[in-house]
């Protein structure tokens, strides 16, 4: 039997924290994860809707977004450092379309050529995850001038199918309305930015709603928080917890729940 893989972000020592005001508008954390020496299983990183920068093991790589979940080979004793970018801004980044690199990890050299090994070799010769950080912001912001700002109608997109309930398919009709582009358009859009269609978005984000609501509270089952993500039964959101990360409902809700209080 394969043993279950520990979430991201649950394995050592994660912490997130705001990035150089300069990067802020593109950026939405920088992030870092001190893995133990003693772990050696598997680690899954979960869809959430997003495109990262991560410097691991020697090599900066562009991790893209993911529709299941990710399982990087990741040494004992690895310190990673990663950047994430906001919704939708990644495309003026890397110069081409989500779509293209969608469940992918490439190494940011073949996009960018030599600036990207330049920065390879700045962080190889940095010793600390935190000097590392600093470095990496700093190069970035060096980048800053050959970058279009980011595009409104991506955080908007990202938005609306976060914060809006019901169907997928009322969500996409209010956003043509919002945005006044017609279906195909938004649909292109949402490839180009994002990766995967709308009803896909709508699918991980939902997904990450639960994620949000199970780690908050001890006391409401499955049942409960399935119907308060938005899913329409437990059923359904234990197929989509299978689809979308390979474990069931209760194994990965053991990882991030709350501890119940003692008596």
């Amino acid at each position: 039997m394969q043993p279950i893989p520990r979430l991201a972000g649950r394995v050592g020592r994660y912490r997130e924290q705001a990035p150089l005001p300069a990067l802020r508008p593109h950026f939405r954390c920088v992030w870092t994860n001190a893995i133990p020496a003693t772990y050696a299983g598997p680690v899954a990183v979960v869809p959430d809707g997003c495109v990262d920068l991560v410097w691991r093991d020697g090599r900066l790589v562009v991790a893209g977004p993911d529709v299941t979940a990710a399982r990087p080979a990741v040494r004992p004793g690895t310190s990673i450092l990663g950047v994430r970018f906001r919704a939708g801004a990644a495309a003026s980044w890397l110069r081409l379309p989500m779509s293209e690199i969608v469940g992918c990890q490439i190494d940011l050299a073949e996009l960018w050529g030599r600036p990207a090994d330049d920065f390879c070799q700045m962080l190889g010769e940095i010793g600390s995850i935190g000097a590392q950080s600093a470095v990496l912001q700093r190069a970035l912001v060096g980048v800053l001038p050959s970058v279009a700002p980011p595009l409104p109608d991506a955080a908007a997109i990202f938005g609306l199918m976060q914060a809006g309930s019901g169907p997928a398919g009322g969500k996409i009709l209010a956003l043509r309305d919002r945005l006044d582009i017609s279906e195909r358009t938004l649909r292109r859009r949402s490839h180009d930015y994002f990766g995967y269609g709308l009803k896909t978005l709508d699918r991980i984000l939902r997904f990450q709603c639960f994620l949000a609501l199970a780690r908050g509270q001890n006391e409401v089952g499955l049942a409960g928080l399935a119907i308060d993500a938005g899913y329409a039964d437990q059923a359904h959101l234990s197929r989509e917890i299978q689809a979308l990360c390979g474990m069931t409902a209760r194994d990965l809700v053991r990882q991030i729940a709350p501890p119940r209080d003692g008596p």
